[in-house]
């Protein structure tokens, strides 16, 4: 059989194990926004048999064969770019073990449900146990991955292949100083721009999200919106889903969480369909996704001449909602104050959430946190980097669905999905003329297309900071984010 042949075969191969992922996937989708509550412990066992099921076509031996059959050279770039990818994969499926990696899938599945209950109980108790459950089975998955390395670094590889937890805190070293500076000058600032007052009907909140989610480019004919606890994004290719939420004295949660999820979604519906299906046919990494979501959110949706045009909606929406013009109101959207939720901060703060989160997390995988004790150290690091006192465990270590489904190395991609943001911006604005013209007629086309065909359209392609660099046309650094974010709120604060 000739190498092509074989590369066919492989291809076939996979294409069917990442339609399963998708009926995976969707099966995530529907326990977060319509299957029934009491459906929970079934689900738990449905998802877990799925990923039995993906898991031996991830390690079925042929692969390998396949593999060492195949010439690099005889493909071309998409070609080896998908072999890169399968390799990458069967190498660490074939570390974990069938049968954890179906236990981890069981369990999370049912902590999910539980971390749920435990949220709206204010009750950390409640969760404790499953959560240990839950790290002693992530610990026991990085160990088998690490081979003897930094158990944090292998989870960190599936969000983030090549990313080390060292160069993050280089990173997170670096960015630290200056955003602390930054809140504690515009804290103190003479100018303090007005908080949002009234109550906004969530019908209408979920209409105008809607338009909005149309202005930013989601293509409903394959996706839809709905409402989950904590908004989401699913599925790739010919359906993507995302979710968002409403409050009836915040319409920014669900306005900016819209936005926030059509940006990964869009990353999802615009890569290349050559792609379906296949390695290439996904976001290349957490973080680069992160960066589409937080481009679409903030520098774009939060810039001023976009909140022009969504005040002129707000009135249209809302009536008179006591806001007095577009200038005000821009820097109503844009108000820097501590607060306990990580998905409302402010962009001067929400990289701080962050920062507390990788300790955390990497203190809970090395064993030197345990669970019992994760509130007292979530509160006290809190206080001691926001000057707030943590109320409520909703507000607190339970506020994040994330470490109950096991997403350990999670989040320190936002943040660094928003240095990825911060770079893409800079190559934006000098790359589209007249940006913000547009912008302020609502009209995102040139912005969101410079996306789709800078980086967007290529999926797994390249690697991820190579994604990056090579839409930007320079190596990603935390430098041009703090730029923008000092730039864009010395002048809302007027210092």
């Amino acid at each position: 059989m000739s190498g092509t042949n074989v590369y066919d075969e492989l291809m076939a191969f996979q294409r069917d194990t990442e339609a399963l992922a998708q009926v995976a996937g969707r099966l995530g989708w529907d326990q977060e926004t319509v299957m029934p509550r009491g459906a929970a412990p079934q689900r738990s066992e449905e998802i877990g048999a799925m990923e039995a099921v993906l898991h031996a076509r991830r390690t079925d031996p042929r692969i390998g064969e396949w593999l060492e059959k195949i010439d690099p050279e005889s493909l071309d770039e998409a070609g080896r770019a998908n072999l890169r990818l399968i390799r990458r994969s069967y190498r660490r499926h074939t570390r974990v073990p069938g049968a954890l990696a179906a236990e981890i899938a069981r369990v999370t599945s049912l902590a999910q449900g539980i971390w749920a209950q435990a949220r709206a109980a204010e009750d950390f108790s409640v969760f404790a146990p499953i959560l240990e459950q839950v790290v002693a089975l992530k610990r026991e998955e990085a160990a088998a991955l690490a081979d003897g390395g930094d158990l944090y670094d292998a989870l960190l590889d599936d969000y983030e292949p090549g990313m080390t937890a060292a160069e993050l805190e280089r990173m997170f070293a670096a960015l630290r100083p200056r955003l602390v500076a930054l809140r504690e000058r515009l804290l103190g600032a003479a100018r303090q721009p007005a908080p949002l007052c009234g109550e906004f009907a969530e019908e209408k909140q979920m209409a105008l999200s809607r338009e909005l989610a149309r202005a930013f480019g989601y293509d409903f004919d394959h996706g839809r919106i709905d409402k989950a606890v904590h908004p989401f994004s699913s599925g790739s290719g010919l359906d993507v889903r995302i979710t968002t939420r409403t409050a009836p004295r915040d319409p920014f949660n669900c306005i900016y969480s819209t936005i926030h999820e059509v940006g990964h979604a869009a990353y999802e519906q615009n890569i290349d369909r050559a792609f379906l299906l296949s390695p290439l046919g996904q976001g290349v990494s957490m973080g680069v996704h992160e960066s589409q979501s937080r481009i679409y959110e903030n520098q774009i949706g939060r810039s001023r001449p976009f909140t022009a045009f969504l005040f002129a909606r707000m009135r249209d929406t809302f009536g008179d909602f006591g806001v007095p013009d577009a200038e005000a109101f821009f820097g109503t959207v844009n108000r820097v104050h501590p607060g306990f939720i990580r998905t409302e901060a402010d962009e001067v703060h929400y990289n701080l959430h962050i920062l507390m989160r990788f300790d955390l997390e990497r203190a809970l995988i090395s064993g030197d946190l345990p669970v019992a004790d994760l509130p007292g150290a979530w509160n006290d690091r809190f206080a001691a980097d926001f000057g707030m006192t943590v109320d409520r465990p909703s507000n607190g270590c339970l506020q994040d669905v994330h470490w109950s489904v096991g997403l350990f190395g999670y989040f320190p991609t936002y943040t660094l999905g928003n240095v990825y943001a911060g770079c893409l911006y800079k190559a934006m604005r000098e790359a589209v003329a007249d940006l913000d013209a547009q912008l302020v007629r609502g009209d995102t086309t040139a912005a969101t297309g410079w996306l789709r065909e800078r980086l967007q359209r290529h999926g797994g392609l390249r690697e991820p900071r190579e994604t990056v660099a090579h839409a930007c046309g320079f190596a990603p650094s935390e430098g041009p984010l703090l730029d923008y974010l000092e730039e864009k709120f010395t002048a809302i604060y007027g210092l």
